[in-house]
């Protein structure tokens, strides 16, 4: 998945969650849970695949079948199991309270102006909200109200996406469940409150795109079942056309691709309504064409072939074009509308040190956003290519610039480890920023020192890595750390501000973040150098910070936690199966497990680039070399361990998961009879976890508290509600 899309400043009214952290001092024996159903193996089945000439062992398939009567009983034990083990954990309650304490207040986010009117769009969340409720003020200076409160919605509904028309008389507003990430699309009268009777087509509904005349708009959706064969509805994403007052059979499909099923299209229409620009995208590759909606003439093919990847921004008869063709770290090339064409380009910014990872035009000014040393560096410029200035950044973190082109306001939004998430306004004339909205996390991060270390991995390489600690953390070794990474798709793990981790550190821990490869923070090669064949490269670099933090005393092993997510959870799962002796406690958190079959669940197929599959002769013994569910060696004394799934991931299926957690039980030389092994299926959760306060509380305490108990940090004696260090 890219990480990198166009800016679309108007569809966006974001949510920014914030997740926290653990306690420290003298290790206690490890805990394992003791209920009835432990001792009991899980059913083996003699299930062989023979893939390429080579036989491969999958005793737990049957785990994949989630609605069998089997599975929901199995399911609903190990949940039981669970729930009893980590019902008794000490620092649970702690950390529920802590939690509630730190995500529930009073919030309100930066204004959004409309483009054809003077109203202005904005949302708030009181203490007591789950759910961000978004306000209309006819001007800059008017009394807001309410247009849409998702609080009076079903609990596990979300809004999930809200698209105001141009002049801010309608909007498109997306509602998803339980985090299954299908938003259905419905339009509203922002002065009536009416919702409409405009239905849409297929599912999965988003990314929606107004004319300026309010005529109708575009819009994403994967097709039904039925539509297509079965099993490929996750596939097959296509922009339709809706023209207001219609109902979704009379829809246009717009743009699609009717060869390769795992194709991505999305359209953007340009600041001043005149221009669309088309992208087709697979993986970290894009095709874009440019269209006249004034002219109504056909597309013009700006680039295709899909070998790298653009994105494009208009300013008058101007195209700025971020892309990676011939630059690694990405740079910006130019043209004019009237000649588009890839040939016609010339370069505006070039390649540089850091990796360029935006280029945002906002109030006359162009901004390019730098990636360096996985921080945030923003240079401004004019239009004929000049560099202006460097912006005055707060510290080393991460920060983005938005705004409109034809607009008076630059916001720069900046986080890093200890600076919670502000918001300021920019004066490009004096280099200052001016604080428009602190958050209002009731915490006191002054105690959080972050430092940015280097260290070789297995072969060599130099790579980053992040330690956060309490300033006054000894450096003998006792500390219990933290290590958590993700290593894949281009992501960058630059700085941020997130209460897990403040909690953690104020209760004595310390966190370890490497830039493995496989990330984007240092460009192109670095993502390629950890993708497909080269994959074990991100385990080494990931093993080779675990062993770094004990060479140098940071942490030792018996001090030592790793989790992570997704990708991540592939991560750390892969090194649960090469080194675990390592660690002493792992989460390991809506993995991928079963590499050889990863891409026949969901959309997995659209990460064969990322991974390749196992149908790919070639790629099949690299996949099989490290896929964690095929590596875990029976008698081998692993660590504790806690593994998550949930039931509405629309990304990685909880069957692995399932599958990951009754082989590693089978494997282990106790079968978690001596340190816990611990399978958690979050019900009405997708892939982030809970969408409720409650429950992300619930299910973020139960589980940090499990490595907390492992690792020997405990609830710190202040009250949960007590601000970090305020005294």
């Amino acid at each position: 998945m890219s990480t990198r899309n166009p800016h679309r400043f108007a569809a966006l009214l974001s949510l920014i969650g914030a997740l926290a952290g653990a306690p420290g001092c003298v290790p206690k024996p490890v805990r394992a849970p003791e209920p009835a159903s432990f001792p009991e193996m899980d059913r083996r089945d003699d299930v062989v695949d023979v893939i390429h000439g080579v036989e491969v062992a999958d005793p737990y398939r049957w785990l994949e079948e989630a609605d069998s009567e089997e599975v929901v009983a199995w399911t609903r034990a190990r949940n039981a199991d669970f729930l009893a083990a980590t019902d008794a954990l000490p620092q649970r309650q702690w950390l529920y309270d802590r939690y509630q304490h730190l995500w529930r207040y009073d919030d309100e986010s930066v204004p959004m102006p409309c483009l054809l009117s003077d109203r202005v769009i904005y949302s708030t969340k009181k203490a007591d909200q789950d759910k961000w409720v978004v306000h209309l003020k006819e001007n800059a200076d008017g009394e807001g109200r309410v247009v849409l409160d998702p609080n009076t919605w079903a609990p596990t509904d979300t809004l999930a996406g809200f698209y105001p028309s141009p002049d801010c008389r309608y909007a498109v507003y997306g509602v998803a469940h339980a985090g299954d990430e299908n938003p259905v699309l419905h339009l509203m009268d922002l002065d009536s409150l009416e919702v409409l009777p405009d239905t849409f087509r297929g599912w999965r509904q988003s990314d929606v795109s107004w004319l300026h005349d309010n005529s109708g708009f575009y819009y994403g959706a994967r097709p039904l079942k039925g539509e297509v064969p079965d099993g490929e509805e996750h596939y097959w994403q296509r922009v339709w056309y809706h023209t207001f007052g219609t109902p979704a059979e009379e829809d246009v499909l717009f743009f699609s691709d009717d060869n390769v099923k795992e194709r991505f299209h999305s359209v953007s229409i340009s600041e001043d309504g005149r221009w669309m620009v088309m992208y087709r995208a697979m993986f970290n590759k894009s095709e874009i064409w440019l269209k006249d909606l004034e002219a109504g003439t056909d597309p013009v093919a700006m680039a295709t072939g899909m070998d790298n990847e653009y994105i494009v921004d208009i300013v008058g008869d101007r195209l700025f074009i971020l892309t990676d063709w011939d630059a690694p770290r990405w740079r910006v090339m130019t043209a004019t509308t009237e000649a588009p064409e890839k040939a016609n380009w010339t370069e505006f910014i070039p390649e540089g040190k850091g990796t360029l990872s935006r280029f945002a035009p906002v109030a006359g000014h162009l901004y390019a956003v730098y990636e360096e040393n996985a921080s945030t560096r923003i240079a401004m410029y004019d239009l004929e290519g000049r560099h202006v200035q460097d912006m005055a950044l707060p510290t080393m973190g991460s920060a983005g610039v938005f705004g409109y082109w034809s607009k008076e306001t630059t916001w720069v939004q900046f986080t890093s480890f200890a600076h919670p998430t502000t918001v300021y306004t920019y004066a490009p004339e004096t280099n200052a920023l001016t604080v428009y909205k602190e958050s209002p996390i009731d915490i006191d991060p002054s105690h959080i020192v972050v430092e940015q270390v280097w260290y070789p991995s297995k072969d060599g390489t130099r790579v980053s890595m992040f330690l956060i600690h309490d300033k006054d953390a000894p450096k003998d070794g006792s500390v219990p750390y933290l290590l958590t990474g993700y290593g894949g798709f281009n992501v960058s793990m630059t700085p941020y501000f997130s209460t897990v981790y403040a909690v953690w550190v104020e209760s004595g821990g310390g966190v370890a973040i490497p830039n493995l490869r496989g990330g984007g923070e240092y460009g192109r090669e670095w993502h390629k150098a950890g993708m497909r064949e080269h994959k074990q490269n991100v385990f080494d670099d990931f093993i080779a910070a675990a062993e770094w933090l004990e060479q140098n005393q940071v942490t030792r092993r018996d001090r030592l936690a790793i989790r992570g997510g997704s990708n991540g959870g592939l991560l750390v799962a892969a090194v649960l199966t090469q080194r675990p002796e390592l660690f002493t406690a792992v989460m390991c958190a809506v993995p991928l497990a079963d590499m050889i079959r990863y891409h026949l669940f969901g959309l997995g197929n659209i990460w064969s680039e990322e991974y390749g599959n196992a149908d790919d002769p070639e790629m099949f013994p690299y996949l099989l070399a490290y896929s964690p569910y095929h590596h875990l060696e029976k008698g081998t004394d692993y660590p504790a361990v806690l593994v998550t799934g949930s039931e509405n991931d629309a990304r990685t299926s909880p069957a692995h998961a399932r599958k990951f957690f009754a082989a590693l039980r089978w494997a282990d030389a106790d079968h978690g009879t001596k340190q816990p092994l611990l399978l958690h299926i979050q019900g009405e959760s997708g892939h982030g976890g809970g969408v409720t306060i409650d429950t992300r509380a619930d299910q973020t305490s139960r589980h940090m508290a499990f490595l907390m108990e492992q690792i020997g940090l405990e609830a710190p004696d202040t009250p949960p509600d007590a601000p970090a260090r305020a005294q």
